[in-house]
């Protein structure tokens, strides 16, 4: 551990048999490994139960942060670590459901999504219960929180404390509620946030009246509500399948050039400005791209929304800067088009990242 480097990549940890129990991923190696064997009274039992099962453990240098994450994802998903599958919530994946066809249509929950039903899908999401209290907040927010499950043109309990405006009864509350549903679509696909920033005024009057439980009650749906929008808007952004430049600054003089599409990195390097020929570097753009096009808004699968996430929270953070490259450029094999785009890119200002 003494002579390990203090630079990003993944960990593998064995067991006496040299079998790969754990793998982790770190901005300084030497930092992260270190502190698994140091101040063990204050870990979780997990992790002490994990330290004394370890005889060795390999590392993989990597040159940013990213990559670190992204290999990670990688081997996890390919070696299935015993004490990776035990430290991870026993979370399946989630889909939001709406049939819109029927008379009644709910908002309902499922762990499986079939494109041929014709119902309306939002997802998949990592955490069933984040995805449960969110749709509960929802429905009461909405007051369409029912609680008679065969809506026989009968008032159900909930209806009585004000938890459901009555559509279970039909007539003009059920056409209210249609209308209601379509406020709900357009949240989840965070067209509408009205009903968020009712919340929050809600929440905001009951920590005014020392009300301390109603107001926890409105923050925790309000962060599984926005923990909902948050995944919509990964899975939207890499269903467009786009062509994407990123660069990452190494020095002042270098950086890491990533060619991405999807939840995929297609091709990396480090490159020096000194030596960079920007027409070279447009032809390789399109060699790379070329041929790799998926059709936009095709479906994100439940082992892809890991990378998925790890790439749209790289683009948005402050360690990169990207471009994307239309595809009709990669097609008619524009490079002017491309090294101008380039060119803006490599040139523009950007902080170091340490």
């Amino acid at each position: 551990m003494k002579n390990l480097p203090s630079t990003p990549g993944v960990y593998l940890m064995k067991d006496s048999r040299g079998s790969i129990i754990y793998i982790g991923k770190a901005k300084n190696l030497k930092r992260r490994v270190q502190s698994y064997f140091q101040q063990s009274k204050a870990h979780p039992q997990k992790i002490i139960k994990l330290v004394s099962n370890i005889r060795d453990f390999d590392i993989l240098l990597t040159d940013t942060e990213f990559e670190a994450f992204m290999l990670e994802c990688k081997l996890i998903r390919e070696i299935k670590p015993l004490f990776n599958k035990m430290m991870k919530s026993p979370q399946s994946y989630t889909y939001v459901v709406i049939d819109k066809d029927r008379k009644y249509p709910d908002i309902e929950i499922t762990n499986h999504r079939d494109e041929q039903d014709g119902r309306l899908y939002f997802g998949p999401f990592p955490s069933k219960a984040r995805v449960e209290t969110a749709i509960i907040g929802i429905k009461e927010a909405y007051k369409i929180l029912c609680s008679n499950p065969k809506r026989q043109n009968s008032l159900c309990l909930n209806h009585s404390i004000g938890l459901c405006i009555g559509m279970c009864g039909g007539g003009p509350a059920l056409q209210e509620y249609h209308a209601i549903l379509k406020d709900i679509i357009a949240l989840l696909n965070g067209k509408n946030e009205k009903v968020l920033n009712d919340m929050k005024q809600e929440m905001d009057k009951a920590a005014v009246d020392f009300d301390f439980e109603t107001a926890a009650q409105y923050r925790d749906r309000i962060d599984a509500i926005q923990f909902l929008l948050r995944k919509e808007k990964v899975i939207e952004f890499t269903g467009e399948n786009k062509n994407l430049v990123v660069l990452e600054n190494l020095s002042k003089e270098t950086f890491k050039l990533f060619l991405i599409k999807r939840n995929e990195i297609l091709f990396s390097k480090i490159v020096t400005i000194d030596n960079l020929e920007i027409n070279q570097l447009s032809s390789l753009i399109t060699k790379t791209f070329n041929g790799t096009t998926l059709p936009a808004g095709s479906l994100i699968k439940r082992d892809e929304i890991d990378e998925a996430q790890i790439i749209y929270n790289y683009l948005n953070s402050s360690h990169c800067r990207y471009k994307t490259i239309p595809d009709k450029w990669i097609r008619n094999q524009n490079d002017k088009n491309i090294e101008n785009a380039v060119t803006k890119l490599i040139y523009k200002k950007q902080t170091i990242t340490k």
